[in-house]
């Protein structure tokens, strides 16, 4: 057997491991995939408490380049398993793949970016094509689309409540003045944003009887805000259920994409191959 001919069987069967979920080798791999991703992560939270780091720090850099080494020789054989690899390397999961390991190498370079590697919680998204279950798919097919019709309702919304947060802002800056901490327009219109959203940290506080009664309106009126997006979203997704038009696929095994028609031979999104799905 000729290099050639071992290299063909070995991209097959790094192919059948990595891509094929509905295997039993590929269902092993992502499951060990995803304890290390948790593992990972749990190592960069540890490394933010002192006392623990302090006693464990060598250990744990030692088990967090492992696990990158680990991530890095993954994506390499990612890329060498498929026929086009440039389409996984610019799709959503593959440049996840590669922020994934990028911030252990930048370390070497820029001290404690190595802290962006829970990053890797997004790889993590991949649990949903391990399950491989048709409810998840038509559940998250349903959400994508309710989202995608409301967002022209949500977008116009946001603007209005842009507006009033610089319209009530300026009025409080008027009303309050500087001697109750509304020392600028923008400071006003944070107090405005954080009063609105019903969060109220109280660092800042009307103080005269009109500046109270905006205060008390826009708190009110903030529990109309977080009502009607989700009004939004919820009759769009009431309007999919009773049209009954989603139809579960199975995800394309390159990008993980569920959305595109039944006859479909290749993926929208990245263009792969549906036959072998």
């Amino acid at each position: 057997m000729n290099f050639l001919s071992t290299y063909t069987l070995f991209r097959k069967k790094v192919y059948v491991v990595i891509y094929k979920t509905n295997t039993k080798a590929g269902r092993l791999f992502d499951l060990i995939l995803l304890g290390l991703i948790l593992f990972s992560i749990l190592l960069v939270m540890m490394e933010t408490v002192s006392e623990f780091n302090l006693k464990y720090h060598s250990y744990l850099i030692t088990f967090e380049w492992i696990i990158t080494i680990l991530f890095t020789i993954e994506y390499i054989f990612r890329i060498l398993s498929i026929n086009k690899p440039v389409r996984y390397i610019f799709s959503f999961y593959g440049i996840i793949d590669l922020l994934a390991i990028l911030p252990m190498y930048l370390s070497l370079i820029i001290t404690g970016s190595n802290i962006l590697t829970v990053i890797r919680a997004l790889r993590l998204l991949r649990l949903f094509k391990i399950l491989n279950n048709p409810q998840f798919t038509t559940q998250s097919l349903k959400l994508k689309r309710a989202l995608e019709a409301s967002k022209g309702k949500i977008v116009v919304f946001i603007y209005f409540v842009l507006i009033s947060t610089i319209i009530i802002g300026s009025a409080m800056y008027l009303i309050e003045g500087k001697e109750s901490g509304f020392t600028s327009i923008p400071t006003s219109i944070y107090w405005t944003i954080v009063t609105l959203t019903t969060v109220g940290y109280g660092d800042i506080s009307p103080q005269t009887p009109l500046g109270q009664f905006i205060a008390s309106f826009v708190m009110i009126m903030g529990y109309g805000i977080i009502a009607v997006p989700t009004g939004i979203v919820s009759a769009e997704i009431n309007k999919i259920n009773k049209s009954k038009d989603i139809t579960p696929q199975n995800p394309c095994i390159n990008c993980n994409n569920t959305d595109y028609p039944g006859n479909a031979k290749f993926c929208p999104q990245c263009g792969h191959s549906l036959e072998n799905n």
